[in-house]
């Protein structure tokens, strides 16, 4: 589910981030318009998320930096959080704890 407050689209994740689910968060990733893309993944009811599901966000970030943009990620918890830790995709991509700070940072 995307949503769009202040020109900064708000990409919902629910559930699980894996092969079966993830073309569905890339096409939502895809930048879109004339202006730089500016996202941020609401990830707080994210259960899981693999080795896809980086791989999709890292390709998102790529994309949105390369076109002038920007991909934050907002509230990722549990597994979905030590899958970023793991691989130390949260220090490359901007991760807040809240959607509130991520929008606002």
């Amino acid at each position: 589910m995307a949503t769009v407050s202040d020109g900064i689209r708000v990409v919902t994740a629910v559930g699980e981030i894996d092969y079966d689910t993830c073309e569905e968060l890339e096409q939502a990733l895809e930048p879109s318009g004339p202006l730089p893309p500016r996202v941020v993944v609401d990830m707080h009811q994210v259960t899981f998320m693999d080795s896809s599901g980086i791989n999709v966000l890292l390709s998102a970030y790529r994309s949105h930096s390369a076109a002038d943009g920007w991909l934050r990620l907002a509230g990722p918890t549990g597994a979905a959080r030590r899958a970023l830790q793991l691989v130390g995709l949260d220090t490359v991509i901007d991760c807040h704890e809240t959607l509130n700070q991520a929008l606002n940072a």
